[in-house]
């Protein structure tokens, strides 16, 4: 679940990338027709970039991701102030007490739900820091650190950007129906009324959203890596080979860039079916969030958890063996308050993942990411009695002597 999601994530966020550059260059350029095969090559350049970055390897890449970290923070100000001060604003009960149905869902509730699938896209990922946590000195404090610190960063900007961006909402139809492909960049035009200001607004997106498929394209490629050393995926051997000069996984770097390369061809046939690629990867995500959450949410009621102990060097992961706390962690009732809440919100995302954008949907329009979702846990399920079973005995600890 969690290679699906994650090699689906990173292919849906370089769509992301290469059609927000499209829909930008269509509001630029009047006279450009956009055909979906541009779109599909812009998203290679994305990929091409974001391989040559993780390629150089060394201190590279931190240091990119520090100057983007800059960049993000800045940036949001360098929207969110011209978007704010040049706009007409809508009235609060426009903003906090409308609700729309433009799927005609026979409720409104029924329709927050299905919306509510790409609010969950937003939050999915969140463990990218944990997949680079063998490239970190002290991970066990650094990790959660960076974990806690992007949700509450990025929490608190993006509700503020989401507040600034309904209030400066404008003309919605012209924004939902706009060329472009993207409202946000409608909005941006409308609130300013300057082309020139529009597309500088655009460019610190699409700046960060060509880092961002940078960064993805690390944390991806290292899953994948760490679940082949594992023994985890078919061809384990070849696919948990590290480079002796740069250090990297070399094929898993490969094999990731290759996979959105060659789902990025979907879009030239169908935008939809691409968009149910992003369907898959909140279904992959959230699921195996959820086997994990389950897991430690038993652990928890059933109290098999030992505190961590710096002194003791008997505590390894073997079966039978408690469960061991780290430096951070919830005790208690609230613990488990915690777990509970997590397991019920991911069962419903998971649900919601797998509905259709609208009520009645064509063939064409049908979401079917429940068939790839089940088609992975059968593939996987297949591969484990017939092979991996012989060969998987849980996640291998390598130790430096």
């Amino acid at each position: 679940m969690a290679v699906m999601g994650w090699q689906t994530a990173f292919a849906s966020a370089s769509y992301l990338c290469g059609t927000e550059i499209q829909g930008t260059a269509i509001l630029a350029h009047k006279l450009y027709e956009p055909e979906a095969w541009h779109g599909t090559l812009i998203v290679w350049a994305a990929l091409v970039a974001a391989l040559l970055a993780n390629l150089v390897g060394g201190k590279f890449l931190p240091r990119l991701e520090a100057i983007i970290l800059v960049i993000h923070i800045i940036g949001f100000f360098g929207i969110l102030i011209p978007l704010v001060y040049m706009s007409e604003h809508k009235s609060n009960d426009e903003v906090f007490l409308q609700f729309l149905n433009s799927g005609e869902f026979p409720t409104q509730g029924i329709s927050w739900f299905v919306g509510m699938t790409s609010c969950a896209f937003a939050f999915a990922g969140g463990d990218a820091a944990v997949h680079m946590a063998e490239e970190v000195n002290n991970a066990s404090i650094v990790i959660p650190r960076a974990l806690m610190m992007s949700v509450g960063i990025n929490g608190c900007l993006g509700f503020g950007m989401l507040l600034a961006m309904l209030f400066c909402l404008g003309n919605m139809d012209d924004a939902l129906n706009t060329t472009t492909g993207y409202p946000f960049i409608e909005v941006f035009y409308q609130g300013t009324g300057s082309m020139a200001g529009s597309l500088t607004m655009c460019s610190i997106i699409l700046i960060i959203a060509v880092c961002s498929v940078v960064g993805l394209l690390a944390a991806t490629s290292r899953q994948f890596w760490s679940f082949a050393r594992d023994r985890g995926v078919p061809g384990w051997r070849f696919w948990s080979q590290v480079s002796p000069t740069n250090r990297l996984p070399m094929w898993s770097v490969l094999l990731t860039t290759l996979i959105s390369l060659l789902l990025a061809l979907i879009n030239i046939g169908s935008s939809v079916a691409l968009n149910d690629v992003l369907s898959m990867a909140v279904s992959g995500l959230y699921s195996s969030y959820l086997i994990v959450s389950v897991l430690l949410l038993f652990r928890r009621i059933k109290g098999d958890i030992s505190r961590y102990n710096d002194n003791d060097d008997d505590i390894v992961n073997l079966p039978g063996k408690k469960l061991v706390w780290g430096p951070f962690h919830v005790p208690g009732i609230w613990g488990i308050l915690v777990n509970g809440f997590a397991v019920i919100y991911i069962i419903i995302v998971i649900f919601w993942s797998f509905w259709p954008t609208a009520m009645n949907p064509s063939v064409t329009d049908m979401n079917y990411s429940v068939v790839g979702w089940g088609g992975v846990i059968f593939l996987a399920t297949l591969y484990y009695v017939i092979r991996a079973r012989h060969i998987y005995t849980g996640p291998v600890v390598e130790i430096s002597m």
